[in-house]
């Protein structure tokens, strides 16, 4: 059985929202979860749930006193805080004690603290977030990364879509996922230097399907599976990515009540909403993995309610039932075969 570990006090709602979260994963998905945290806080909250004694429900709590908080310098945090929830839960999978790791807390201290505790994969010089952009074909964009790495060099967006494409395979079933890189036109000669030297670099992966450059009105089109850019711009994306569906659900709203005849045409289209609704809602995606360490590693947003926390549970779960992380290593060993400097560095 899969065992997650879960940082039962980074998110905005913490704990309440893990502890929810954690019982309904360990329900429908058939997963143990440590709750990693302080005791005084999670047992009352977990009893008044009906659960007992540690396993129960599949649930059990390790011990960690200390909480890193959002507005902590990330540096700091991963010096200063070793008994941190987030730490303590990242040695967990590190000792081999937990399969996953989930947070929704301090995403750049998560970040510090998977590359110190866990390592980056051999080849892999910058991990990267991976993010699920919903689109009108009716399937997601696999964006990377959305954060991870605000200053790339070329041979990183490489990596980044050696990265994306073996998640793509493994997790979301993509036979031959399509790969672009966003740039400002889809001329090859488009872009600035990044963009134009890492081109170069993605046309000579034979082991990607690589399609070229695509523009901004493609993210939400569902033009291509996976996106890559740097991590400054993906996260500008991310955010307008999120701002847009919750801007498009209260028009849709408010058009809706806006009078006695578009009320009654609502109730009718009521189910139609609901599920446009979830697709657009980012509670359903769960959270990021963060592709490159050695380890699982999820990322869920901060203002995560308990759904968003059982679905980012259930990502994690999945990525490591179809062992991706050991597919990105043979991914990366093979390009590095392949082509001696998508590593940056020489191949003996």
């Amino acid at each position: 059985m899969v065992r997650i570990a879960l940082d039962a006090m980074g998110g905005d709602h913490a704990p309440q929202a893990e502890i929810d979260g954690a019982l309904a994963a360990a329900r429908d998905l058939g997963v143990r979860i440590a709750l990693v945290g302080q005791p005084d806080k999670l047992e009352p909250e977990l009893r008044r749930c009906g659960w007992h004694h540690q396993g129960d429900r599949g649930i059990e709590i390790v011990e960690a006193p200390e909480v890193v908080r959002m507005d902590e310098p990330a540096a700091i945090a991963v010096r200063r805080k070793k008994r941190s929830s987030l730490r303590v839960a990242i040695k967990l999978v590190a000792e081999g004690h937990a399969d996953g790791f989930v947070t929704a807390g301090n995403t750049g201290a998560a970040m510090a603290t998977a590359m110190m505790v866990l390592g980056t994969l051999p080849g892999v010089d910058r991990p990267a977030l991976a993010a699920l952009i919903p689109t009108r074909a009716g399937r997601p964009t696999l964006l990377l990364d959305v954060g991870a790495n605000s200053d790339c060099k070329p041979t990183h967006l490489a990596q980044f879509a050696i990265m994306g494409d073996a998640y793509a395979r493994a997790v979301l079933g993509i036979e031959r996922p399509t790969v672009g890189l966003m740039s400002i036109g889809e001329e090859e000669v488009k872009g600035n230097e990044l963009t134009k030297e890492a081109f170069a670099l993605l046309r000579e992966l034979e082991q990607i399907n690589f399609v070229g450059n695509v523009e901004g009105r493609d993210v939400f089109t569902g033009a291509v599976d996976i996106i890559i850019t740097d991590g400054f711009t993906g996260n500008v994306m991310l955010k307008l990515s999120e701002g847009l569906s919750e801007m498009m659900i209260a028009l849709i709203r408010r058009e809706l009540s806006a009078s006695v005849i578009t009320r009654t045409g609502a109730m009718l289209a009521r189910p139609a909403f609901r599920r446009i609704k979830r697709q657009l809602d980012y509670a359903e995606i769960g959270g990021a993995p963060l592709l490159g360490v050695r380890g699982v590693v999820m990322i869920a947003h901060g203002s995560s309610s308990a759904r968003a926390i059982r679905n980012a549970i259930r990502n994690a779960r999945d990525f490591v039932l179809n062992a991706a992380n050991e597919k990105i290593e043979r991914n990366i060993a093979t390009a590095l075969l392949d082509r001696k400097e998508v590593s940056g560095a020489a191949v003996e």
